[in-house]
């Protein structure tokens, strides 16, 4: 069934403008930034309940992605409270392949059986899949986590020597037997996440971390969707049936009736954002701020640019994350994460976190299009992520248009170093 099924004759109009807005709003962005009180608890748990997920990366050239999020929305927080938040081995939130790896609510978590399932059928069905190939090593895993308690892969690894290891080619990124076992079997359900030790994940059995209300919990697959699209919706602000689908990496098809329903039942309505080429929708707890101030960098892996389509629509954004193109081909630099201010993506500016000397080290900075950009602001931010990281100042290296002027003006001087006559770039 196709998404254009569920338009109905919009009755309501937002302008790109406030589109933006909107969309921002949403996400947690335009409330106080550092203030006198340090986020903690009580608004990481509000953030990540507003949002629904964080995609964790592996990438810590700057900062892990996960992360990232409650810096731009939030400010500087304690990294090692979202760790306890996150990571606990029965807590309040468990990985899973939501929108990619991400950390999710636990109650999140029936919500996805239905991926759960559709991976089972699809790799019993497959000879060639680890699931089929190899019973007796998942027979084993199964046992080994059941008897010793919750491992990371490491540690299995350690006492498999029963089995013969494969070479670690493929495309499982080079990973073992083991580890390509407890992967698939986290991705059917069959394990589940107890939290990560320095980064590598721990498996475990469902019923060692999860709790046995959450584990009765049997949500079919149509209400699931709808309960996906409905927080993609609230999460979103406004946005397309192809922007709520990607949030939670669903299906056109089972995103239609669920749109449907939504709508019938009050909680989206269709409207009209010029330029935007598709019907929108509009949640109906949505606010249309007059005006937004935020000032932010985003990792590549923020839900306001995961979706490059929706980056592209709402703030004629086009990003492309280069950290697989050879050094030579990089149009903007390795780590690039673009730049916040107020509701417009206005700048990028590839972070590396030199831990050893102590250096934020801006190795490319580019003004976006002809954007006005503030440039103070820009580097108030900097310093902020600097200090952040427990780094104790910013160097910013000749590369990219903006280089010049937010060197100059990180410097404090003013003057001919890239016109510092007026700082804010129009």
């Amino acid at each position: 069934m196709a998404v254009a099924t569920v338009v109905r004759v919009p009755r309501k109009q937002l302008s790109p403008a406030q589109a933006r807005r909107v969309a921002l709003a949403a996400q947690g962005f335009g409330g106080p930034v550092d203030g006198p009180v340090r986020p903690g608890t009580r608004q990481l748990n509000g953030l990540v309940d507003r949002l629904g997920l964080l995609q964790i990366d592996s990438v810590n050239v700057f900062e892990r992605s996960h992360y990232l999020p409650a810096f731009a929305r939030l400010g500087s927080y304690d990294r090692a409270t979202l760790d306890r938040l996150t990571f606990a081995a029965r807590g309040r939130y468990v990985e899973y392949w939501a929108h990619e790896a991400a950390v999710v609510p636990v109650s999140t978590w029936p919500l996805l059986r239905w991926r759960m399932r559709d991976y089972e059928a699809k790799w019993r069905g497959d000879a060639s899949s680890w699931l089929s190939t190899s019973p007796r090593m998942e027979r084993w895993l199964l046992d080994e986590i059941r008897d010793k308690g919750p491992l990371p892969a490491s540690l299995v690894e350690a006492d498999s020597a029963v089995f013969p290891q494969p070479d670690r080619t493929g495309p499982w990124w080079g990973w073992g037997d083991v580890k390509r076992g407890l992967e698939s079997l986290f991705r059917t359900g069959a394990l589940v996440s107890a939290g990560r030790r320095r980064f590598e994940r721990v498996y475990a059995l469902p019923e060692q971390v999860l709790p046995a209300e959450v584990l009765a919990v049997d949500v079919d697959r149509h209400e699931a969707h709808r309960r996906l699209v409905a927080h993609a919706a609230r999460a979103s602000g406004v946005a397309t049936a192809a922007d709520l689908a990607d949030y939670f990496r669903l299906k056109a098809a089972d995103v239609a009736p669920a749109l449907r329903e939504l709508h019938d039942e009050g909680v989206v309505e269709p409207v009209v954002v010029p330029g935007w080429g598709a019907t929108a929708w509009l949640h109906r707890d949505a606010r249309v701020p007059r005006r937004l101030e935020a000032d932010a960098v985003l990792s590549p892996f923020d839900p306001v640019v995961w979706h490059r389509p929706r980056a592209e629509r709402l703030f004629g954004f086009r990003y492309r994350i280069e950290i697989y193109t050879p050094r030579e081909k990089r149009v903007h630099g390795y780590y690039v994460l673009p730049v916040l201010q107020d509701d417009r993506l206005v700048g990028r500016v590839d972070l590396k976190s030199d831990r050893q000397a102590g250096i934020l080290r801006v190795q490319s900075a580019w003004r976006e299009r002809d954007l006005p950009i503030d440039v103070e602001r820009l580097a108030a931010t900097l310093r902020r992520a600097a200090a952040w990281q427990g780094l104790d100042s910013v160097e910013v290296a000749d590369r990219g248009d903006l280089a010049g002027v937010l060197r100059a003006t990180l410097a404090g001087r003013a003057g001919s170093d890239a016109d510092l006559a007026v700082r804010r770039l129009d």
